[in-house]
């Protein structure tokens, strides 16, 4: 159980005088309760007051193989002394972008970026120059960065801001962002076959992209449904539009190519960040040659000081060579199969009605409805009432995952057998000691 916040509430307070809010994240701001972490070791991280957490948060998902793992930090720490950053492309940029084309079906060229934000960011304007239209169609509860031009009707949008379903309004989901902007974003409803096929048959001449997550992780982790991703990719060939797959979370994460070894479905771009570098600020874009190649000097703009930095890269390599060269995404989905199973048993006996979302690297579990989500507007129906009662007593017995119901549960390599076991031992009580 954890003894104290004493130590970690003054650190925050601390925080909150040079930072807004005490953060650099709005993601990570939970209140007066917000945590400090002083340090972080394979499957664990310890507050300002040493209470020690088993993380499913894994820093919103890139932590693949366990914080400060050894392997990944010992490559890095050897790149770092032959230097940090050049105005050059260098030796182990290359290795690592040959190895992101032989591991991700679909991948002919790759441009690295820092952050996922960066990667749809640029992806877009690759897709409007190639198409030389101007356009997007996003899904509801897609997430895409916090770029102006995606900040649109994602999961934190208000279920009465969205409109009727079949004319759905583009909901700006941050102060800041150009009205004219909203004119660019075409959203649609999620899963929904008919409408995404009626709009671009209509309107294909404006639309220079269509962006996906294939797993919907912020909408607790929705998978697209059979036959889906089939069908944006044959709209887009038809009508010579550009399916951006947004892979920053299910990248080296569902399996060795993403999702697009998952689905079996390639993107004309593929966008990486998360699972590419344990836990190193890194990023790319991916795709077909033809598309990557309008990318050019004075044509159409990429760039960045810190794109391909050493230290990024350094920890991609090992990264990218432990998940494609062992059965570590195996043995992750092995344990988050026994996780997500544990948790529907401990729902049933304790009466509550619940889902399970997703898939073992990545899943949430929903209360208060009696089928799986397809769409945001099934996820905003949930009890995410008693979702935040579970998890502040689960926080209690050190037990660390996202405040938000839609967020997701991430598994690492570094979790064991028993952290499985404590975790479900800790719901068990949980579900015991609360009322709804």
């Amino acid at each position: 159980m954890v003894k104290s916040y004493t130590a970690t509430k003054a650190m925050f307070d601390r925080a909150c005088e040079v930072l807004p809010w005490g953060v650099s994240s709005n993601f990570r701001y939970w209140g007066p309760q917000t945590p400090v972490i002083s340090r972080g070791l394979g499957a664990y991280i310890w507050d300002v007051d040493g209470n020690r957490y088993i993380d499913y948060r894994l820093a919103f998902g890139p932590i693949i193989l366990g914080h400060a793992d050894p392997r990944v930090n010992g490559c890095v720490q050897e790149a770092m002394d032959r230097g940090t950053l050049f105005a050059h492309t260098h030796v182990m940029e290359i290795e690592v972008a040959e190895r992101i084309a032989r591991m991700c079906p679909g991948v002919e060229r790759v441009r690295f970026v820092n952050s996922g934000t960066e990667a749809t960011m640029h992806a877009l304007r690759i897709a409007r120059a190639y198409t030389n239209r101007e356009k997007v169609i996003k899904f509801e509860g897609n997430y895409h960065g916090f770029h102006d031009y995606l900040l649109f009707s994602t999961a934190y949008t208000a279920d009465g801001a969205i409109g009727f379903r079949r004319s759905p309004i583009p909901v700006k989901n941050s102060s800041g962002i150009p009205t004219a902007l909203q004119d660019l974003v075409i959203v649609l409803p999620y899963n929904d076959f008919e409408m995404v096929e009626s709009t671009v048959r209509g309107r294909w001449g404006e639309i220079a992209a269509i962006i996906v997550e294939p797993i919907a992780a912020n909408m607790t982790s929705i998978v697209a449904q059979p036959g889906w991703l089939e069908h944006i990719r044959k709209l887009c060939d038809e009508f010579g539009i550009v399916m951006i797959m947004d892979e920053v979370k299910t990248g080296f994460r569902i399996a060795k190519g993403g999702a697009t070894e998952y689905f079996g479905v390639k993107g004309d771009l593929m966008t990486y960040a998360k699972s590419l570098a344990n836990g190193f600020p890194l990023a790319a874009v991916g795709g077909k040659r033809e598309v990557m190649d309008v990318v050019e000097p004075g044509k159409t703009a990429h760039g960045g000081t810190y794109c391909g930095n050493v230290l990024g890269i350094a920890a991609a390599a090992k990264t990218l060579d432990v998940i494609n060269n062992t059965d570590v995404l195996e043995g992750i989905a092995c344990k988050g199969r026994r996780l997500m199973d544990g948790i529907d048993q401990v729902l049933i006996r304790a009466g509550k009605e619940h889902a399970l979302v997703g898939v073992p690297p990545m899943f949430s579990f929903v209360l208060g409805v009696s089928e799986s989500p397809k769409e945001y507007r099934d996820v905003v129906k949930a009890d995410f009432a008693s979702y935040e009662k579970i998890h502040n007593a689960m926080r209690e017995r050190g037990i660390e995952y996202e405040l938000d119901g839609k967020e997701p549960w991430f598994l690492c390599e570094a979790h064991s057998d028993q952290d499985i076991d404590e975790t479900l031992n800790a719901l068990e009580d949980s579900m015991k000691e609360i009322r709804f």
